[in-house]
């Protein structure tokens, strides 16, 4: 997957001439440091990260974190003190007023805490508003504004004002705003947090899914944590500044790094984070015939110690399983007894909370990749160990 946006040692510093504080954070004094000894406020410093093109990507922090300084950093409200910003490798630090313009215009678009709305504007005027900046034709705007709003299950509401819509509706009419662009970033700064719980639950359930069918690149600005998960394919986290944790859910979960990371990871719902992937054991061949191959865990040890071996053809596929003892019958020269159809497979990327009511009786699960090809196997034991593991573990001092 290639990289839509990436971000190279961004620094900003809130200041007219901030050489001094640049060059203090270069020799590795903190944002604390800088206020002390020049007065001036740190936004960012040395940020640097890539953002996959379809990704959503969450970029998170408590307040003063300078996430959103980040943000705005990107499409240059603010304006970045040192460092690059490259979409599509073209470094938007160096562009011109007139240029800068274009990009704002039709490569990136926003998405407010507060919904800015025009407040006189009907719902399918508030929509064209972005391509009316940029030009295009009335009879192509208002068919592009339709257009969203279905997607957004708006198109009933295209005559109302904003002030006849709930919290909820006017949120979806600032991301058909953003989405009738069809621009390269797509940009929400606490899009969702003035929203009530449920609405916001709402919120994050449609703009997952208009991202299955739209693949956008996502900058998602955020304070909470759990939004973070259920939402991102990658996650920066922030603090004073500086970018402490960088990667997926299930790998920051895992290992949070230090101890302001592990903060946000503690009350963390394992079960509905973490997939099959990420608990499963790998399995090797065992014994091979002409068209069938058993696939297990490590041979050494006892037969009753360990699980059941599937019998996969020649494409991975499983056809079913058969015991621990009958593998060592079959090693040693046995023919391949009647297998057990009683199997059950899951999808690497179920979560956990969907697989545990999946076990009953059997002692073992097999895991299968989007193709139906087995890639591991899954125990009752390796489901509880990763739900119940201390959101601690992982933890470095740094």
């Amino acid at each position: 997957m290639t990289d839509r946006l990436k971000i190279e040692r961004l620094y900003k510093v809130f200041a007219d001439r901030p050489a001094a504080a640049l060059d203090m954070l270069r020799r590795g004094a903190s944002k604390a440091d800088v206020l002390r000894e020049t007065g001036q406020v740190v936004g960012l410093d040395d940020v640097s990260l890539s953002v996959p093109s379809g990704a959503m990507y969450m970029i998170m922090g408590l307040s003063g974190s300078g996430k959103s300084t980040l943000a705005r950093c990107v499409n240059r409200l603010n304006e970045p003190s040192a460092g690059r910003i490259l979409l599509d490798d073209e470094d938007l630090c160096s562009l011109g007023e007139a240029a800068l313009r274009e990009v704002r215009r039709k490569r990136i678009s926003m998405v407010f805490q507060h919904f800015a709305l025009l407040p006189n504007r009907r719902v399918i005027d508030n929509v064209e508003f972005g391509l009316k900046l940029r030009g295009v034709t009335p009879r192509e705007r208002r068919r592009r504004a339709e257009e969203v709003l279905e997607v957004v299950g708006l198109a009933r509401w295209a005559a109302k004002m904003p002030h006849e819509l709930s919290g909820g509706m006017r949120q979806r009419v600032g991301l058909a705003r953003a989405l009738a662009t069809d621009a390269d970033i797509l940009i929400m700064d606490e899009a969702f947090s003035a929203l009530d719980p449920l609405i916001r639950a709402e919120m994050q359930d449609e703009l997952l899914r208009l991202q299955r069918t739209l693949h956008k690149t996502i900058l998602f600005i955020t304070h909470d944590f759990q939004e973070a998960l259920k939402l991102g394919t990658r996650i920066a986290i922030m603090s004073e500044g500086r970018l402490v944790r960088e990667g997926t859910p299930q790998s920051i979960v895992l290992e949070p790094g230090s101890d302001y990371v592990a903060a946000f990871t503690r009350d963390v719902d394992r079960a509905r984070l973490f997939d099959a992937a990420s608990s499963m054991t790998a399995l090797v061949p065992l014994v091979q015939g002409e068209s069938w191959t058993v696939l297990g865990g490590a041979s050494d040890g006892h037969a009753a110690d360990r699980g059941p071996g599937f019998v996969v053809d020649a494409h991975a596929r499983v056809l079913g399983t058969i015991t621990a003892a009958q593998i060592d019958s079959v090693r040693d020269g046995a023919a391949l007894p009647e297998l057990d159809g009683a199997f059950s497979c899951v999808p690497s990327h179920a979560k956990l909370i969907d697989v545990a009511g999946r076990f009953g009786g059997a002692p073992a699960i097999g895991v299968i990749d989007e193709t139906g090809r087995l890639v591991g196997r899954l125990e009752a034991g390796q489901v509880l160990a990763r739900i119940g593991a201390g959101g601690a573990n992982g933890v470095r001092h740094v």
